[in-house]
Parts: structure tokens; sequence; C-alpha cells
């Protein structure tokens, strides 16, 4: 790993003379290229130089121990020795997390797909409770979210909606999204108050840019028809709606919330572009499961992987076994504690494989 480390420092250092060469700088693509790989190397070779003046300070306080100390001074120096091997520790920790392969998605902007389960109106609902919540997180990190498609249904919810969150690093935060969300409430249509299960699905998508899916507009049938909303009526009284449909996979998009029908074609497309990657993404990890004969958290959409019990307040990741209760706050777009929980036990579970 340390040998791997040195050659990761060398290479940065050489980074930082050619990005501030006044050559590099003219060329602008090949400028952002390397600024890009610097940048991707930074927190790596900062955790390390940490590590590296860490180790030093260790190795001079084993040193002095080896001196004639008076009783005090050698006591603050074996505390010193004690704090610096334990924070050594924590830096070789960090270094293998930096050291794993980084998933080419995690800085892609992401299409966040929800869609009613089993409930009816009430998975409906809290369809559209998730699209708040994570409009929310989009908000409290400063991202931007555009509304790419929605189905509402007659209660106010959604049976389906599909929105962009655009922010650097969505996807690495939002990946693990993906799966079986779980409600259980008493619905404001139950006379006898009596508690309801619900189900709500979510699929986290990367962005697809042209280049990521050759798309061959040969495959692709597009409809127009005129936009409606609940109950079917129309609200447009121009064929402005779009529905587009891919003839080798079957997956049809249908997008009516511009008033542009060129603008309603373009949200469909870049719907269609990244569900196809992501179907790519879902056979290259299924070749790699079946290649290391284990599986590391790939948000199956099949997997239950959340319940938000209303009548006790509380929230609980069957994953990594947390449980918080503080649904309200949550509901709300607080969910970092849960991101940053996740991301470290997928991390772990990433070390594990690396080992084995």
């Amino acid at each position: 790993m340390f040998h791997r480390l040195e050659e990761i420092e060398s290479k940065y250092d050489s980074l930082a003379e050619r990005v501030n060469d006044p050559a590099t700088i003219a060329a602008q693509d090949t400028w952002r290229a390397l600024m890009k790989e610097y940048s991707d190397l930074t927190p790596i070779v900062e955790t390390y130089r940490t590590y590296k003046t860490a180790k030093a300070n260790v190795e001079e306080s084993k040193q002095l121990l080896h001196d004639n100390l008076d009783d005090d001074f050698r006591q603050l120096v074996k505390e010193e020795l004690k704090e610096n091997q334990e924070r050594l520790e924590e830096l070789t920790d960090s270094l293998k997390i930096l050291l794993l392969p980084k998933d080419p998605n995690d800085d892609k902007n992401v299409i966040v797909e929800i869609r009613g389960g089993a409930g009816g109106d009430e998975a409906a609902l809290f369809a559209g409770d998730l699209f708040r919540m994570y409009s929310r997180y989009a908000e409290r990190s400063r991202w931007k979210t555009e509304l790419m498609s929605a189905n509402e249904n007659e209660v106010g919810g959604f049976k389906e909606v599909a929105f962009l969150i655009n922010g650097k690093g969505a996807y690495s935060r939002l990946k693990y999204e993906s799966g079986v969300h779980r409600v259980q409430r008493i619905p404001v249509t139950e006379s006898g108050g009596r508690i309801h299960t619900s189900t709500v699905t979510v699929a986290v998508l990367p962005e697809a840019e042209e280049v990521d899916i050759d798309l061959d507009m040969g495959d692709v049938r597009v409809d127009v028809f005129r936009s409606s909303g609940n109950g079917g009526q129309s609200v447009n009284t121009t064929d402005s709606a779009v529905r587009i449909t891919h003839a080798p996979t079957g997956i049809v998009i249908s997008c009516q919330d511009e008033k542009s029908q060129l603008k309603n074609k373009d949200k469909a497309l870049k719907i269609l572009r990244a569900k196809l990657y992501d179907l790519e993404l879902e056979k290259q990890q299924r070749r790699e499961r079946q290649e290391r004969q284990s599986q590391i958290g790939t948000g199956d959409r099949s997997e239950r992987i959340r319940t938000y019990n209303f009548p006790q307040g509380r929230v609980t990741d069957h994953r990594v076994s947390l449980t918080l209760h503080r649904l309200d706050a949550i509901l709300d777009g607080d969910i970092t504690e849960i991101m940053d929980t996740l991301i470290t036990y997928y991390q772990a579970e990433m070390l594990k494989a690396s080992q084995v």
C-alpha cells in the first residue's frame, strides 16, 4: 500500500507542475482533465502526508524515551506517543478507504424515480413525501432539482415522479437509496384509525451523457399527445406531451410537464439514456458478482431497505440496523446521518471483499 502511495504522491507533484504551466493552461481541455485528476488525488496525498507527519512524531517520541528524562516529561512523551499511534491507526484506515476503486459515476448528477407500490392512494401520498424529502435534502446540499415527469393522482400524491438532482457528488450520496421504502401510518381516509402498511419504490440513476450511451434514434418511436391532469382532463390545447418508446428494451417514457414539445422530448430522452445506462451498469455488476462470488450492496430495487413508522416517529434502515426517532426531521430532508452510515457500511464491505 505504501509503495503505491509514494507513486501517487510523485504523480501528484508532477501534476501540480503541469497544471501551473502556462502552456497547459492555454490548452483548456487538457488543463481541465489534468485538474480533475489533480483534485481526485488531493485527499489521498493530503491524508498520506498527515500520516507521514504522525509517523515521524511516533519515531521521535520513541527516541526520546531512550533518553534520561525526568518522570513528568517521560509521562508527557508517553501520552503524546499513544495519541500519535492512535492517530496513525485512524489514518491507515482512512488511506485504505481512499485507495478503494472509485465509482466512475460518483460525481454524476442523478435522476430519481419514485413510484407508488402496494397501498393505492396511501402509497401515492407517501411517494409525494419522499419526493419532498429528497428535494429538501438537495436544497440543504445546495444542489438544484428539476422535475422531469410526474403522474399525479386525485388525492395529491404521485403514482410516479422522476426528477433530476444536479450537483457534484449527488450520485455518491444518493446511490444507496434505491430499493423499497415501507411506510406504516394511519391513512387520512381510514375512519377506524387502523395502521396501514404501504410501499414505494425508489430508483436512483446516474445521469447519462450522450458519450455514455450510444442511442440509436432509429430504435425510438416518438408519439405526441395533449397533456392531461388529474382525472384525464386536458390541460393543454396543443400536442405538447411526448411519449417515447425504446423498441429493443420496451422502455416507455412520457413527459408532459413543459408547454414545449421539444423540451418534453429532451427530458424524456434524458430519462431514457439514464435507464439504458443503468441497465448496462446492472449487467456489469452481475458479471463482477459472478467473478468474485460475492455481492456488495448494489442498491437492488427489489430489496426492502427502509421503514418509516409514523405512530412511533421512527425510521429504520434495515441494511445497517440503524433506527432514528426523528421522523419529521428526516422527511424534511435531514438524512445526512443515514447517508454517512450507509457509505461507511458499504466502504467496510468493499474493504472486506478486497482482502479476500
